[in-house]
């Protein structure tokens, strides 16, 4: 079984739950606004939110979509992208991507195949946020001094300026540092403490201000032992305290099957030039793009970024459809918790990429029935909002 590391930058910059009452920053706000302004897209009506809304932990807000392919359509509505929506918050502390030769492992940049490296920009975060607005699968914009002028024309231009300084929002002789700007104050909103609270049931138990029932304190057992979760859902406080972010950031091959809903499948020959043959390789996929040689890429070949477990069950209502797993095979907890305990002692569909596969921490876990269901009911308490669920009760 591999030693997954556990990074000082991971926890360093995790803010503790009472930074929940804090007000946004200027720079904070100006992210916001940019996060959900709907006019940064061609055509308009697309805003960063319409793919990670706050109700549901910032990822995918529609049960429908959810419940079938679990990709979203882009500001363009007959175009989709190949993956589920990443939650974008918890993901400010992703170091920029480094290789760990000790570990032999990836570790940090953005998206799910990690091609948000940082070594631009020294930031995954900000490189992250460049991506949509021009991506024609997403918000659509033909080029970055559009979505700059867009800007500009907003209510919040303002704005803009206080907070990067007179001159700093220009699309016409400074385009490339107002883009940058732009993701940055993206970058800043996303590692606010509105998007991190650190307001689940967990977080206050660890500050010894709830219980867990009985069922919740063997899940977080199990979770940490028998289920092997752990070793990539990093759970433990960091040495100062810090409250966990339940990721180390690296990338893995779960053995997901293809989700055959996914409708980037029929997309035309432009974008899907492989149609129903394309397979999501992943961080492999991205290395080979890059140029890496084929000893770099191909033991990559169908990993994904290791998510977050924070709000994974957050959901605006009971009966909502939540995705799980880069392309939102997986409906339920349940089901994603079953599949890593029997993927190889029961019939589930083939892996859509077969090399690489983790077979040392998942596929054959021995867990019952009853723990299966007490690691569920610990990863609820990981949702947001504990406090403001307890008054409304």
């Amino acid at each position: 079984m591999r030693t997954r590391i556990l990074l000082a930058c991971v926890l360093t910059s995790a803010m503790v739950a009472t930074a929940a009452a804090q007000e946004l920053t200027p720079l904070e706000q100006l992210g916001k606004f940019l996060l959900f302004d709907n006019q940064l897209s061609t055509p308009h009506g697309q805003s960063c939110a319409a793919c990670h809304a706050p109700e549901v932990g910032y990822t995918g807000p529609h049960s429908t979509i959810n419940a079938h392919g679990a990709v979203y359509p882009g500001a363009v509505h007959t175009r989709f992208g190949n993956r589920k929506p990443p939650t974008v918050a918890y993901g400010g502390d992703s170091p920029v991507m480094y290789y760990d030769q000790d570990e032999g492992l990836w570790v940090g940049g953005m998206f799910w195949d990690g091609r948000a490296t940082g070594w631009t920009l020294g930031d995954p975060l900000a490189e992250q946020a460049m991506g949509p607005f021009l991506n024609p699968l997403e918000q659509n914009n033909p080029n970055a001094k559009l979505v700059c002028t867009k800007v500009a024309q907003s209510s919040y231009a303002g704005l803009f300026e206080e907070v990067w300084g007179p001159g700093s929002l220009d699309p016409v002789k400074d385009v490339a540092g107002t883009y940058e700007r732009i993701a940055r104050s993206v970058a800043a909103y996303e590692r606010s403490a509105e998007l991190n609270p650190f307001t689940s049931k967990f977080d206050y138990y660890l500050q010894g201000e709830a219980e867990l029932t009985e069922q919740e304190a063997w899940g977080l057992a199990l979770f940490n032992g028998k289920g092997m979760c752990a070793l990539c859902h990093l759970s433990e406080p960091g040495p100062n305290g810090e409250p966990p972010l339940f990721t180390d950031f690296t990338y893995d091959n779960l053995g997901v099957p293809r989700n055959g809903e996914n409708p980037f499948y029929t997309m035309p020959r432009r974008w899907n030039p492989d149609g129903w043959l394309w397979v999501d390789m992943g961080l492999g996929g991205f290395l080979e793009a890059a140029g890496y040689p084929p000893e770099v890429f191909e033991p990559e070949l169908g990993k994904h970024k290791v998510p977050t477990l924070r709000n994974v069950d957050l959901r605006p209502y009971p009966d909502f459809v939540k995705a799980f797993g880069h392309n939102g095979y997986f409906k339920s907890l349940e089901e994603i918790v079953h599949f890593y305990n029997t993927r190889d002692v029961e019939p589930w569909p083939e892996p859509e990429v077969p090399m690489n596969v983790n077979s040392d921490e998942l596929g054959n876990l021995g867990l019952t029935q009853d723990e299966e269901a007490a690691i569920v009911a610990f990863m609820r308490t990981l949702s947001d909002g504990y406090v403001e669920t307890r008054l409304a009760e």
